[in-house]
């Protein structure tokens, strides 16, 4: 029902990553240095995973997906750096109310962020790209790991590979997002909430992807052994329930006014990336032996 395959998880990881780049970037606020970041990271997972397949799997589909989707995301950076000089109209303008708002209500006057742009700005729809042929290879990973199996199976094995696919991606990319408010410490909350509250909305389809038949339920009742007398299964359990009380505990962070509630939002999310890889990758392991 499942396997633990290094080429799928790292294709998923790219995949959702560079989806929430997307979902982070489409207003143009964020600067253009988290896209190179962030595109640069996913490229060489992608690429991982072309690798990985190639070595220790080949399954075609999957694995070329992996490849174009690394080349898709190169040509993006590419692109994104060549019309890097027109900015970006949107985080201007935002820099400019907020510098209107503590003009009236201090007296202070601050420069305009005016400047001189060149060509036109990056169409963030061009981060789709890339994910999009990678969900291909999704797909093509699903149905192998399920090969020969009944549709509910193979159905199954979609909806915890597209679901695994965000959980990964918006959780990695909300700690790197928290990382990116010292590079540019105006960059309003809401981009943050957005990706937390989106971790908390995939939260439910991860999980519950995951007991379904042959899912942890299995190993919590011994009808499958995970060698540890169901240790495994309650460790899972710990990640999962940990994640979202991470979730919450970080939304309440990002309510409090001080600049430093951002970092202690990011040090959240660290302590959620590793009990989210725990819920995926330890039923992968269990589920897959």
């Amino acid at each position: 029902m499942i396997r633990l395959d290094a080429a799928t998880v790292l294709l998923q990881w790219a995949v959702g990553g560079l989806f929430f780049l997307w979902f982070t970037t489409r207003r143009r606020e964020v600067g253009v240095g988290y896209g190179w970041l962030l595109r640069g990271t996913y490229l060489l997972m992608a690429l991982g995973a072309f690798a990985c397949g190639v070595s220790f799997g080949f399954v075609p589909v999957r694995d070329v997906a992996a490849l174009l989707a690394a080349v898709g995301a190169l040509c993006v950076l590419v692109v994104s750096i060549v019309f890097r000089h027109a900015g970006m109209a949107a985080a201007d303008a935002e820099h400019d109310r907020r510098s209107a708002r503590v003009a009236q209500m201090t007296g202070i006057e601050r420069a305009g962020s005016a400047r001189q742009r060149r060509g036109r700005e990056f169409p963030p729809v061009l981060d789709l790209v890339a994910p999009a042929i990678g969900s291909v290879g999704l797909v093509a990973a699903g149905f192998d790991a399920v090969a020969g199996a009944s549709a509910g199976d193979t159905a199954v094995s979609l909806v915890r590979t597209f679901a695994g696919a965000a959980f990964l991606g918006s959780v990695t990319d909300a700690m790197l997002l928290g990382h990116w408010y010292l590079v540019q410490p105006g960059l309003p909350r809401r981009h943050l909430h957005d990706l937390v509250r989106a971790l908390g909305l995939v939260w439910p389809l991860e999980v519950v992807s995951l007991l379904l038949p042959i899912g942890m339920l299995s190993v919590w009742s011994g009808a499958v052994d995970d060698g540890w007398n169901g240790t495994l299964g309650w460790f899972w359990g710990a990640c999962a329930i940990t994640t979202l009380a991470l979730v919450f505990v970080t939304r309440a962070a990002l309510r409090e006014r001080y600049y430093s509630a951002v970092m202690a939002a990011t040090g959240l999310l660290y302590l959620a990336i590793l009990t989210a890889f725990g819920t995926d990758l330890v039923a992968r392991a269990v589920l897959a032996g």
